[in-house]
């Protein structure tokens, strides 16, 4: 189809550490990035704040799409992992702009899943790819998840909170670490291990439980100077400490078993993609075997799950390009009435 005239997109992937927005420009039925920003979000009361930063003087935007982390529910969302509250009428107002839509950042993710070119993404597992349903499992600050229905033609991007159900350990050493973590949390879910905190969570168990060793000096005080997620899994890339290896190992293991346990529950003989800003800085730990054993370790459905394709998302972009997308579809559609 094609565009009137040249138009602009506003597209937002919102988590909980950083805001990422993008201008997109609208061309012939298709947008390219021109403007890109990134923002802490802890530096501002609310999005909207941080819409009046980036876009200034900005003027012809068509449509505009924010993925937040969070459920939305009836057009509004308390973030997950922030304290805010976004309301699609008051970014509306905002805008001074009617074709604006809210939605989950795991949404907007498997939204930029269709645009992202085949080297975008790393094999885990080849497998067959069947027409049927897909999904997405993403760690990083927090652990989300989407389904990708598919409806006989094309895949429609759903939410899930699959990252909030409770951890199901599948050994003693998971028991214990589930009773461990039960010593900080009323509410153990999956999250609370599949994060940039979880991983830390997992080394600091091993740690107190002493099984791998004890904490070297170096170790402790790179710890409290750096972020720990980042360290732990540096570390256990060069081998340098037997306890972020566990660490690693175990992080590796339990993201493997999540994903499988998705890919049943929607039946994603479509495929799953691993998505986050966690996968591609492990991509190497990845790829070693770890997480696909966990993957097809499903007792008699283990054959099932073995033949379904699974790639990880190393386009940081996706969620914003995904939002992008979607607005994209909003300002084509208003344009056909």
């Amino acid at each position: 189809m094609k565009m009137q005239k040249p138009q602009m997109i506003l597209a937002g992937d919102i988590g909980g550490t950083k805001a990422r927005l993008g201008l997109f420009r609208v061309t012939d039925g298709r947008c390219q990035l021109r403007l890109e920003e990134t923002f802490l979000s802890k530096n501002y009361p609310k999005l909207e704040a941080i819409l009046r930063d980036f876009l200034k003087d900005q003027k012809g935007i068509g449509a505009a799409c924010f993925g937040m982390a969070g459920p939305v529910i009836e057009d509004r969302v308390t973030a997950t992992n922030l304290p805010w509250h976004l309301d699609r009428r008051s970014l509306q107002r905002e805008l001074s702009l009617e074709k604006v839509a809210l939605i989950n950042d795991l949404v907007a993710n498997a939204y930029g899943i269709a645009v992202l070119k085949k080297n975008e993404f790393e094999v885990l597992n080849p497998g067959k790819k069947m027409n049927g349903n897909a999904a997405l499992i993403s760690a990083g600050t927090g652990l989300g998840e989407a389904i990708l229905f598919w409806n006989g033609k094309r895949y429609v991007p759903s939410p899930s909170e699959g990252g909030h159900a409770e951890f199901a350990p599948r050994n003693p050493l998971e028991m214990e670490l589930l009773e461990y973590l039960f010593g900080i949390f009323n509410h153990v879910s999956y999250e609370h291990i599949l994060s940039g905190e979880g991983l830390f969570r997992i080394y600091q168990f091993l740690r107190d439980i002493k099984r791998n060793g004890r904490e070297p000096e170096w170790l402790s005080k790179r710890m409290t100077q750096e972020d720990p997620a980042q360290v732990i899994s540096e570390t256990a890339r060069r081998k340098g400490n037997r306890l972020c290896v566990a660490a690693i190992d175990m992080f590796t293991s339990v993201y493997g078993a999540a994903a499988g346990n998705l890919a049943l529950q929607v039946m994603a003989v479509g495929g799953v993609y691993v998505g986050g800003g966690i996968a591609p800085r492990i991509i190497w730990k990845l790829k070693e075997g770890t997480f696909m054993r966990a993957f097809r370790d499903k007792g008699r459905l283990s054959d099932v799950v073995a033949r379904i394709p699974v790639k990880v998302i190393m386009n940081d972009g996706a969620a914003l390009l995904g939002a992008a997308s979607h607005a994209l579809d909003l300002l084509k559609r208003s344009l056909k009435k």
